[in-house]
C-alpha cells in the first residue's frame, strides 16, 4: 500500500471518528484513535504516523495517534527505527512474564492486565522509575472462550488492586468486542466495561478517581464504541489493509 493511500485511509477513519462523535454529543478530542500496527513493515507505520503529524499541522482538532502492538517481538523490531517520529506505543496482546522487560523498554501503557500476576511484575520493574507506567485492565466482556481478559464480574476488584501497586497508573479498562453482527450484543458489551469503569472511579478506591480511559472498538464497530464512551478505538485494518485472518486485530 503506498504512502498515499495510508494517508487517505488514516484520514477516513479519522472523519469517521469525528462523526460518531458528533452523534453522540462528544467532541473530537475525546476520541484517540490507536493504530494497530500488527505485521505491517516499519515503512508503513511510518507513513501513517507522517500522515497524522500532517494532517495536525495543517489544523486537525484529532489527538496524535497511538501504535499499538500485540506481540513484543514486532514492537522491538519496529520501535528503534521509528523513534525519531517520537510515537506512543501500548502493548495490545497477552504479555508473557519474561517478555516484560523488553516491552517496558518501548511501551507507555500496557492496555492487556487481566491478572494481579501481571500487574505486580509491571509494578516490580517500574519501581525505579520516575514516571509511572499506564495500565488498562483487559476485560472479557463477551465471555468468549478465544478471548483474553478478566471476567466482568472480577473487573472492578481486580483494578483497585491494580491501582494501588506502586510504579503504575491506573487509566481505564480496555476489552476486545464480541464477534456478533448483532449491534445489539455489541454494544451490550461495550456498555458492560463502561459500567465497569464508572463503578471504579465512583469507588473512591486509591488510585482509580481517573481510570476514565475506555479503550474499545474496532474497524468494524468503531461507532458503536464511541457511542458508548470509549476513548481509544483500536484500529487495524481500516488503515492498512486486509491482513491474514489469524493475524487480525482491528
Amino acid at each position: 500500500m503506498s504512502s498515499e493511500d495510508v494517508a487517505r485511509r488514516l484520514a477516513q477513519v479519522q472523519e469517521r471518528v469525528a462523526a460518531a462523535c458528533a452523534a453522540a454529543g462528544r467532541v473530537t478530542s475525546e476520541v484517540q484513535v490507536l493504530l494497530a500496527s500488527k505485521t505491517m513493515d516499519v515503512a508503513t507505520v511510518r507513513a501513517a504516523l507522517l500522515a497524522d503529524a500532517a494532517a495536525r499541522a495543517a489544523g486537525s482538532a484529532t489527538p496524535p495517534v497511538l501504535l499499538g502492538e500485540n506481540r513484543v517481538q514486532e514492537l522491538v523490531a519496529k520501535a528503534p527505527a521509528l523513534v525519531d517520529l517520537t510515537p506512543t506505543w501500548h502493548v495490545i496482546g497477552p504479555l508473557q512474564s519474561n517478555k516484560v522487560n523488553a516491552a517496558l523498554r518501548w511501551a507507555a501503557a500496557v492496555e492487556s492486565v487481566a491478572d494481579d500476576a501481571l500487574a505486580q511484575r509491571l509494578s516490580a520493574r517500574m519501581q525505579q522509575r520516575d514516571v509511572p507506567l499506564d495500565v488498562w485492565v483487559q476485560v472479557n466482556v463477551s465471555g468468549e472462550a478465544s478471548k483474553h481478559g478478566a471476567r466482568p464480574d472480577d473487573a472492578a476488584e481486580l483494578a483497585a488492586r491494580v491501582a494501588a501497586l506502586p510504579g503504575l497508573r491506573l487509566a481505564g479498562f480496555m476489552t476486545v468486542g464480541a464477534r456478533s453482527d448483532d449491534e445489539r450484543v455489541v454494544r451490550a458489551g461495550f456498555a458492560r466495561l463502561r459500567g465497569v469503569r464508572d463503578e471504579v472511579v465512583g469507588s473512591g478506591a486509591p488510585g482509580t478517581a481517573g481510570a476514565h480511559g475506555l479503550s474499545m472498538g474496532m474497524s468494524g464497530d468503531l461507532e458503536i464504541a464511541v457511542a458508548e464512551g470509549a476513548t481509544v478505538v483500536r484500529v487495524g485494518t481500516a488503515v492498512f489493509g486486509s491482513r491474514p485472518a489469524a493475524e487480525a486485530h482491528g
